[in-house]
């Protein structure tokens, strides 16, 4: 890259991605500590594990209205209160009512969050490196997971209280994100599309890379003005038709991928298959490891091989370790389990995992990408929410085998999705991918 300065901003910014990923993972963690220490019934346990989901997709809904009206910058230093305020009121909670708001509050960052920086890396990386830059974002999402699992591991044997030290060490990370956000500049495409203000734009894009300024504000220029003379800027339109179904589509096979349930219930499905709860931890921790090693892996393939390569790859490799761990609880034989769960997790991760908010941050025109971003995030996270707070249940009553078995299906589906309908996005500007866009 020309220029290191977008690098910075990108991982500044990626820092609300590890404290996406720790918040989401460490109640892993204390679900069963906080079940136990206010008696919660199998409803009020899925309704506290999902709280935060359920916060998270209003936050995703909403995410788009501040992104757009206040600027990228201006709401992302907003999500890193929201992370404060919710690692600190969940670790003192008195009692279940006050711990379930500020989970609630979490929730709304992560939301929010999926919304405002992906699209904000898009926004200011060079189309070659895109990929790359904007897989920060879940490398640091798959990070703060790693972190989240290894410090339920060292925090577990802390007492009666081990639990709020699992959710409050967040407020650190939350505090250097507050800090460092306030150094990086807002979007130029952001300052062009809302506020008019083409020469800040320029001095940034200046700065991203000078030989390519001229030519890429002239380009952001032309898209807003044709844009808005084809009146067609609201998202739900017929020129938009494309995007939106393809981000629709994408985040609901991501999450139909059961991802959310073994990250969230990993130590539960261990000790499902004859794990002791020590191990049970341990083997949580591996599935955060392998989730972050081969995300790292797929960040540095991203832009080489493209999209649709790892898309078409991870797919076939999760329909067939999802149809073992079902074959497994059938018969009743989970010798390998432990193994292919880990599998699993490494085609996701060099699958959906790394592909999905770079692919949705860059498929949306500028015109409406806010609002696309918050589309596909909501869909994500509303399918997330549902899963986490029915798979407990669902699990209970049909049984291991025929829920990882549908997960095996939705997944077959996702496969053929990836050959039929999903477009190539890598080396192309979000101005000339907005094109091709519409002609579909």
């Amino acid at each position: 890259m020309k220029n290191s300065k977008v690098l910075v901003w990108s991982v500044v910014v990626a820092l609300g991605g590890f404290l996406f990923g720790f918040d989401t993972a460490v109640i892993s963690g204390a679900e069963k500590a906080i079940q136990l220490l206010w008696d919660l019934s199998a409803v009020e346990h899925g309704f506290t594990v999902s709280i935060a989901l359920i916060g998270t997709v209003l936050g995703a809904l909403l995410g788009g209205i501040p992104t757009d009206r206040l600027g990228r910058k201006t709401t992302l230093f907003w999500i890193a209160v929201l992370y404060l305020v919710s690692s600190l009121g969940s670790a003192f909670a008195t009692d279940w009512y006050v711990f379930i708001f500020f989970r609630f509050l979490g929730g709304l960052g992560v939301g929010a969050s999926s919304v405002a920086a992906p699209m904000y890396i898009s926004e200011i990386s060079p189309a070659k490196s895109r990929g790359k830059m904007v897989g920060l974002f879940q490398f640091n999402v798959v990070f703060g997971i790693l972190i989240a699992y290894f410090s339920n591991y060292f925090m577990q044997d802390m007492g009666d209280h081990a639990w709020r030290w699992m959710l409050g060490v967040q407020a650190l990370p939350s505090l250097v994100f507050l800090l460092a956000i306030l150094y990086v500049p807002e979007s130029p495409r952001w300052l062009v599309i809302r506020k008019n203000k083409v020469q800040e734009a320029r001095e940034i894009l200046q700065l991203i890379d000078a030989d390519t300024s001229e030519e890429t504000l002239s380009a952001i220029v032309n898209a807003h003005e044709q844009a808005s003379s084809s009146k067609q800027s609201r998202l739900f339109s017929a020129r938009h038709k494309t995007p939106v179904t393809l981000a629709i589509l994408f985040a609901v096979f991501n999450q139909v991928s059961g991802i959310n349930a073994i990250i969230y219930y990993s130590p539960r499905i261990f000790e499902m298959t004859g794990l002791g709860t020590k191990a049970a931890f341990l083997s949580s921790a591996g599935i955060g490891f392998v989730n972050f090693a081969f995300t790292l892996l797929a960040i540095n393939f991203i832009d080489k091989f493209g999209r649709r390569t790892l898309m078409f790859t991870g797919s076939v490799g999760v329909i067939i370790t999802l149809a073992l761990v079902a074959r497994a609880f059938f018969i009743q034989d989970f010798t390998g389990v432990p193994v292919f769960l880990f599998v699993y997790i490494a085609f996701f991760a060099f699958s959906q995992g790394a592909v999905i908010w770079v692919f949705i941050s860059e498929i949306f025109p500028n015109e409406v990408r806010a609002s696309g971003q918050a589309l596909g995030s909501f869909t994500h996270w509303f399918m997330a929410a549902l899963i986490a707070f029915s798979f407990p249940i669902i699990a209970e009553y049909f049984g291991g085998g025929i829920t990882f078995s549908f997960f095996a299906l939705m997944m077959v589906l996702q496969l053929i999705f990836v050959w039929r309908f999903m477009p190539e996005t890598k080396g192309t500007s979000l101005e000339r991918t907005e094109k091709t866009m519409v002609l579909h």
